[in-house]
């Protein structure tokens, strides 16, 4: 683990190298088409339901280096059953909270994300035979999101797929304890794609 960190924190040191170099010959400032917004959005209903709207404004710097702020906004419902199929159990969870980001395109159409986050996660646990409700304690849970992905480009827009871990591996982490692959969209607000 902590040399997948070690890595991670190598390409990203040497792409802000190369960085840099770009940006003394392109023009300084701030550009307007240089903005986009997208982020992850997803639906699952069944006995496992999610909904997950978590959108995200960046600013890509250069070719090389973009970064950005979202807002995370996620229920998620696990219905557990028995071995007949009758539930016996389930778990229902909010997760509210911010995150920034910071990209590195090592090449073209491939990025490596880190994303710190702190999410207020809430909710209950209802059991059927007897039934029975518990609320779960309302905590403040922080992630480091690390992963890379695929962007694949469409004009001004990009799809992503990637995978990322959560790094900090906290205790009531919405991510879980293996990694997950996440899909999303950006949308260029300018001239240029995301």
């Amino acid at each position: 683990m902590k040399r997948i960190v070690v890595l991670i924190g190598f390409v990203f040191c040497s792409t802000i190298l190369l960085a840099q170099e770009e940006d003394a010959k392109e023009k300084k400032g701030f550009k307007k088409e240089n903005l986009f917004i997208g982020g992850n959005f997803g639906l699952s209903f069944g006995d496992y339901t999610l909904i997950n709207i978590s959108p995200q404004l960046g600013y890509r710097f250069n070719r090389y280096l973009a970064a950005g702020i979202g807002i995370n906004g996620q229920y998620v419902s696990i219905k557990d059953r028995d071995f007949n199929g009758n539930a016996f159990r389930k778990v229902s969870q909010g997760v509210v909270g911010l995150n920034v980001f910071g990209r590195v395109y090592p090449i073209q159409n491939v990025m490596l994300q880190l994303q710190p986050e702190a999410n207020y996660i809430f909710g209950r646990q209802r059991f059927y035979n007897p039934r029975e409700d518990f609320k779960i304690d309302a905590e403040i849970v922080p992630s480091l999101l690390g992963g890379a992905g695929v962007v694949l480009p469409s004009g001004r827009s990009s799809f992503i797929i990637s995978v990322f871990y959560d790094l900090l591996q906290r205790e009531n982490s919405p991510y879980g304890e293996k990694p997950f692959i996440n899909f999303g969209y950006n949308i260029g607000l300018g001239g240029n794609r995301e």
